[in-house]
């Protein structure tokens, strides 16, 4: 789940993390007053949208009078912010952010997230703050730092030492670096996040180090620990689509392709989406039904596909383990006769039950192309779309 900055700063600041001064609103009188209560200017005016890149998008603004505040607060709500990670579509703006201004010598970049590739967390940094962090990665990767901590015995002190220096950092930054690097570490277990990232971490003329911006991604699976984050969660930066699957516990992203996937598992799901790729063809979505999906699940996965305008065919794909193969076929007939199915359908079924499956998709009167492997499923599905004769 991800959450706006200005939630993310108020948690940060629970765990005694420096952050600026400053207050949402959602309207610009608001963000006038707010601005004369957080003291003299200059301000950061910032539009809260879930995605990066707002600088460059005019969604972050400095003010130099509380009238200044209101004007750009008022331009900012409702205007469609397009940023590298919104997509063309962008994203309106419905909160702002009005927050103490800061004088700044220095930028710096910092992250802790999952490394999967040695199962524990990483502390990543780099003096290169305030800019995308992937260009720095591919083309000077040589200013990024690395420290892979211990689960159990947490990030220590020599750790976070070893990279304020690597920062340049001077003594009395490197001071203050430690605790806010651990108090970080702190945020990002206890919080259950997948991402935790600062960019830019400052540094201000009065030689203090200050988290600027901030990003905080949890683990949906660890909301039931979190209930008061759990209420932070905005559905008006979430496709509607991915919000009805999140009631069914459906694991359902949107794509820009034409070809609905259904399938069981995520290692099968991205799979899928590859073959589909290889044999030519676009997926709309990743569609994981689970393991253990009911009838209902089923039934509702597949009304979320067909409410995608731009499919134009679906592919099923399972593999019965726990999940069996009557289960899918009743859920897709059930669907198709509620809502009727008039896009090319191509089922493969494997596993559990997988003749009864069969058995109850052939005798259901429903205009579908079975397929024996993964290969003739994607192949039948990307032909029938772009038109080539009969999936079959």
């Amino acid at each position: 789940m991800n959450i706006h900055e200005y939630q993310a700063k108020a948690i940060l600041r629970n765990f005694g993390v420096p952050v600026p001064d400053g207050h949402v609103v959602y309207n610009s009188n608001q963000a006038r007053d707010w601005a004369r209560r957080l003291g003299e200017g200059p301000w950061a005016v910032k539009a809260q949208i879930h995605a990066g890149g707002r600088g460059k998008g005019g969604g972050i603004k400095i003010a130099r009078t509380a009238d200044e505040v209101k004007k750009f607060t008022r331009e900012m709500f409702g205007m469609r912010l397009v940023t590298h990670q919104t997509g063309p579509e962008g994203k309106i703006v419905k909160r702002v952010l009005i927050e103490k201004g800061s004088n700044i010598v220095d930028e710096f970049y910092l992250s802790f997230l999952v490394d999967r590739t040695t199962d524990r967390v990483t502390l990543m940094a780099s003096a290169e703050g305030g800019v995308n962090i992937e260009e720095v990665a591919a083309t000077t990767p040589e200013k990024i730092f690395f420290e892979t901590v211990d689960p159990i015995a947490g990030l220590s002190a020599y750790q976070a030492r070893k990279i304020a220096f690597k920062l340049g950092f001077a003594m009395p930054q490197v001071k203050q670096a430690v605790p806010l690097l651990q108090k970080l570490y702190k945020t990002f277990i206890d919080c259950d996040c997948s991402l935790l990232e600062i960019n830019p971490l400052v540094l201000t003329d009065k030689g203090d180090l200050l988290c600027l911006d901030a990003k905080l991604n949890l683990e949906d699976n660890a909301l039931f620990r979190h209930l008061q984050i759990r209420d932070l969660r905005d559905y008006d930066e979430e496709d509607p689509m991915e919000i009805e699957a999140s009631q069914y516990d459906l694991s359902y992203i949107a794509l820009d392709g034409n070809i609905g996937c259904m399938v069981n598992g995520a290692g099968l799901a991205m799979a899928t989406m590859d073959i589909i790729k290889l044999y030519g063809g676009d997926p709309a979505n990743f569609l994981d039904v689970g393991g253990g999906a009911t009838i209902e699940r089923v039934t509702e996965a597949f009304k979320i596909i067909l409410s995608d305008d731009k499919v134009e065919g679906i592919l099923v794909n399972i593999f019965g383990g726990i999940m069996k193969c009557d289960v899918i076929a009743t859920g897709i007939i059930e669907a198709a006769q509620q809502i009727g199915v008039s896009v090319p359908l191509v089922v493969r079924l494997e596993g559990t039950n997988v003749a009864l499956g069969k058995k109850l998709l052939a005798e259901s009167g429903l205009n579908l192309v079975s397929a024996d492997s993964m290969a003739d499923a994607a192949e039948k599905i990307v032909k029938a779309v772009k038109g080539q004769g009969d999936a079959s």
